[in-house]
């Protein structure tokens, strides 16, 4: 139970930096916090290369790459990650945290025959 709890709520950003909150994490950085620097630049590469890989089994198919969650009112997160990938897609930013809602909003339009469904 602990160590799912260290993995799950304890991992990541929050193990390194003490904070889950990519904006504050983002104020540090630009105060010249060396060590938040470091890890918001390997965060940024991790998830390019997540998005690289995605792209790749696309075949390079891909509409748009969307950033969202709250690691998008994070500049250096955000600008590292659409240096690594703009030749993909175009980048949209989309800050906020409501990920789930924006997927169930979205499903509730398919299900209404409001938009069209892709396949991938």
């Amino acid at each position: 139970d602990d160590v799912m709890k260290m993995i799950k709520g304890k991992g990541g950003m929050i193990a390194y930096l003490g904070t889950n909150d990519a904006y504050e994490a983002g104020l540090k950085a630009e105060r010249g916090d060396r060590k938040t620097i470091l890890i918001l630049n390997a965060m940024a590469y991790q998830v390019a290369k997540e998005i690289g890989a995605m792209g790749a089994v696309m075949k390079g198919n891909v509409d748009a790459i969307i950033l969202t969650g709250g690691i998008a009112h994070n500049s250096i997160i955000v600008d590292y990650i659409k240096t690594m990938v703009a030749h993909i897609s175009k980048v949209v930013v989309y800050p906020g945290e409501d990920e789930m809602k924006a997927l169930v909003m979205n499903a509730l339009m398919v299900m209404r025959g409001e938009v069209e469904y892709k396949v991938y």
